[in-house]
């Protein structure tokens, strides 16, 4: 689980304990830490002893996160709030929904059984209206766009292609694109883009408890906007049928162009979809270059959720020698559908479904 943070301490106080109390129990939480002048890295190793502290690299929410998902040693990672927003009693529903076969459960609010005690009729007004824009855009079926309580794969990170952790911070001072606040828009629109399935997770969300939050109605929906034309010219150039100087067989073919963002924020240069995911920088100095991610750890209370085996495209990953980590007690999943992808296919468009289905987790699936 990744919890982002910047002077966040007296949330702190109450969220860890109630995630600790989350059962069947959470594997790892990562505390992500922003340059927090309130004592909050203290606070969460008192009230969690067993927490992971990682210092994000960058300024901006979307860097955080990216820090956090580049430190995570689980199978799946849970995307959560530390301002007593998210309710982690709801933390099993999206790890079943992953395992029931998703690649991304996407948490909603205004679905059966999601509600809210924050928003105010002007942001639900402007969410609906972002969410028809949206799934006109990707054709996918979302309730809910601007909620950040998601859950997901870590094999599915490399197609996100988020920006490096290791990246400098950029020298005017701005940020790169997908550091900042529109990291949540960002990763659901790649998602889609990616043709990956998705299902919809109720979620209710509280308000704040202490603190004021960053959110502004009419700047973010903005952004928001942005976001949505800066990811479909991506996914526009992805989708383009190979030309005549397409590569043969056997031949490198060059990772996608640098995504064009809305003026004012600079581009992350390209790198290979093949890429590694770069370490994100812990709270104690560690050498820059690492030659993989470490091996998931074994916890002695609960083992981290593991993706069904009976999925044909993506085999299981390789047992760690010594890890002993026992299997998910849970019933076994039905087996889940998943189409073979055409080597070659995943850029020139022919993988990508003419429209992402979102399925709910009641068992109802949008058309």
């Amino acid at each position: 689980m990744i919890v982002p943070t910047r002077n966040e301490a007296r949330n702190l106080e109450v969220v860890l304990p109630a995630v600790a109390a989350v059962r069947p129990a959470v594997y790892e939480v990562i505390v992500v830490d922003g340059d927090s002048q309130d004592g909050t890295v203290e606070t969460a190793r008192r009230v969690l002893p067993g927490v992971r502290i990682v210092r994000q690299t960058r300024k901006g929410k979307g860097n955080a996160m990216a820090c956090g998902f580049a430190a995570a040693t689980g199978d799946a990672i849970v995307m959560f709030d530390a301002d007593g927003s998210a309710d982690p009693q709801e933390i099993p529903r999206f790890v079943a929904a992953l395992v029931e076969g998703a690649d991304f459960a996407k948490g909603s609010r205004f679905t059966k059984g999601g509600g809210s005690d924050d928003i105010t009729l002007l942001r639900k007004g402007g969410n609906a209206g972002l969410n028809l824009i949206a799934n006109t855009l990707f054709g996918t079926r979302y309730s809910d766009l601007c909620y950040g309580y998601n859950a997901f794969w870590a094999d599915i990170l490399p197609l996100l292609e988020l920006p490096a952790v290791d990246m400098p911070p950029h020298p005017d001072g701005g940020m790169y694109w997908g550091d900042g606040f529109e990291i949540e828009t960002v990763l659901n629109c790649r998602v889609a883009a990616a043709g990956l399935s998705i299902t919809e997770v109720p979620s209710v969300e509280k308000e704040r408890m202490f603190g004021e939050t960053n959110l502004r109605t009419f700047a973010d929906g903005t952004r928001v906007l942005r976001t949505l034309a800066a990811e479909r010219r991506r996914a526009g150039r992805d989708d383009r049928p190979a030309g005549p100087g397409t590569a043969g067989p056997g031949t490198a073919v060059p990772g996608p162009a640098a995504v064009v963002p809305p003026a004012g924020h600079p581009a992350v240069p390209a790198t290979p979809a093949t890429a590694p995911v770069p370490p994100a920088v812990p709270d104690r100095a560690v050498p820059a270059a690492q030659p993989q991610r470490p091996a998931p750890r074994p916890h002695a209370d609960a083992p981290p959720p593991q993706r069904p085996q009976q999925q044909p495209s993506r085999p299981a990953p390789q047992p760690q020698p010594g890890a002993g980590r026992p299997a998910p007690q849970q019933p076994a999943p039905s087996p889940v559908a998943r189409e073979q992808r055409p080597v070659g296919a995943e850029r020139d468009g022919s993988a990508r479904p003419e429209r992402t289905g979102v399925r709910y987790a009641w068992g109802e699936e949008a058309s």
